[in-house]
């Protein structure tokens, strides 16, 4: 309880998350009279860190940004205005398209939607579509980024919870299909019943050229994903072949200079260094969390509670998705994933079906109030009020609540694809 509430009470402060996680675990090291295994505590962190999958997370991230800067997400919104942007609301199912294809080279959801929220939210606003429509689909779009493979999310749990991670990235690629169909549904109901803009009248790119300009960045995620599902490169190898194609496809499309490479470069370092930040400080608290056996405690108390896995699966998804309201998804993963996971595998849960599921969960509350990181983005990206934002967003928060329910009581949906190339049971 004492470490509970230093967290939320920092947290509210509005402290840096690893600063208040860091300094309340060491208080608690303090109250709890276990100063003595502090001695320790570096071994600890740096056996923690010391673990190869998280090779692949800076790699990646500094793909995704090199693909920004080198003109990406235009090419491939050219590409998908130019056939599904004959359609009624065209220019919304070009938005739920642009982030399937942009998540096989970014794996992050802010990203894509401060992208998309530069270069498509004006153009839908400008072909008559509700600004609070263009941001709101445009939110919800980009929560497929941390879903489809490869994901910074699906690396940093699979690394943090001892789970393979080429079979997370296999388990999400059918419930993130699922989801942009699930938004493209709803985006030709939103445009039927609102009457927005489309069809062949449209002034759109000729589909051919615009498929060779953007079939580079369309090729990347096949060999990545191809590579890594079928043996042929590890995550790790995967996000260094990358970075060597983001850098070739920048020049192609003759919009990355050095400069863009050296600030690309710097943010990539900036953000890792403070992911890793993130990582020591819950490493202090996961060993806090060992030595007072909170797993086992939680464990004793489940069992009390007679929960069966089906049930301990909703607990955990109410868990995440509070935290996901108002934590950073990492910080979130790694503060929680220790405690809670544990306990569900020994339930017989499947390892990877509960990444899956904690990680849809997690991402999904960047979509949430009160400081979604999504919502909070776009505010600042198309000058929108954040709560005019919200009440937009809802319906499309509410539907990817509901496909998280399917999505956690038929975990053949994650699974069938990893059985099938023999990475799971």
């Amino acid at each position: 309880m004492v470490i509970l509430g230093l967290v939320l009470g920092g947290v509210l402060s509005g402290a840096a998350i690893a600063y208040v996680i860091g300094a309340a675990s060491i208080t608690t090291f303090i109250l709890s009279d276990n100063i003595r295994y502090m001695a320790v505590l570096p071994q600890r962190l740096f056996s923690q860190l010391d673990v190869f999958a998280f090779l692949a997370m800076p790699l990646f991230i500094f793909a995704g940004d090199l693909m920004n800067r080198g003109g990406l997400a235009s090419a491939l919104i050219d590409f998908c205005m130019s056939f599904l942007g004959r359609l009624k609301g065209g220019l919304g199912h070009v938005n739920v398209m642009t982030s399937v294809f942009f998540a096989g080279v970014s794996g992050s959801a802010v990203s894509d939607a401060a992208a998309l929220g530069n270069s498509l939210v004006p153009e839908m606003q400008r072909r008559g579509y509700p600004l609070d429509y263009a941001a709101a689909i445009t939110g919800a779009s980009s929560i497929i980024g941390p879903i489809i493979p490869p994901s910074s999310i699906l690396i940093f749990y699979g690394a943090l919870m001892q789970t393979s991670v080429t079979a997370l990235f296999a388990a999400g690629i059918l419930p993130g299909l699922l989801l942009a169909a699930v938004l493209m549904g709803m985006n030709a109901y939103f445009a039927w019943r609102h009457d927005h803009p489309g069809g062949a009248e449209s002034d759109l790119p000729a589909i051919l050229p615009s498929f060779f300009r953007a079939l580079p960045a369309m090729a990347l995620p096949v060999i990545i994903l191809g590579g890594t599902l079928f043996g042929f490169m590890t995550p790790a190898e995967a996000a260094a072949v990358a970075v060597i194609a983001a850098l070739g496809i920048g020049v192609a499309y003759r919009r990355l200079s050095l400069q863009d490479v050296w600030d690309s470069a710097l943010r990539s370092a900036v953000l890792l260094g403070a992911l890793f930040i993130i990582l020591c400080a819950i490493s202090t608290f996961s060993y806090i969390a060992a030595l007072e056996q909170w797993p086992q405690a939680i464990a004793v108390t489940i069992e009390g509670w007679g929960l069966g896995p089906l049930q301990y699966l909703m607990l955990i998804n109410v868990v995440f998705l509070i935290a996901g309201m108002a934590m950073d998804v990492k910080a979130a993963v790694a503060l929680f994933a220790p405690i809670f996971v544990p306990v569900a595998l020994a339930m017989g849960i499947d390892p990877v079906h509960l990444g899956i599921v904690i990680c849809f969960n997690i991402t999904t509350g960047l979509l949430s109030p009160p400081l979604g990181g999504v919502l909070l983005i776009l505010a600042t990206t198309v000058n929108i009020n954040y709560w005019r934002l919200i009440r937009a967003t809802l319906p499309f928060f509410f539907a990817e609540i509901a496909l998280l329910g399917v999505l956690t009581f038929v975990p053949e949906i994650s699974l069938a694809l990893p059985r099938a190339l023999g990475l799971v049971q």
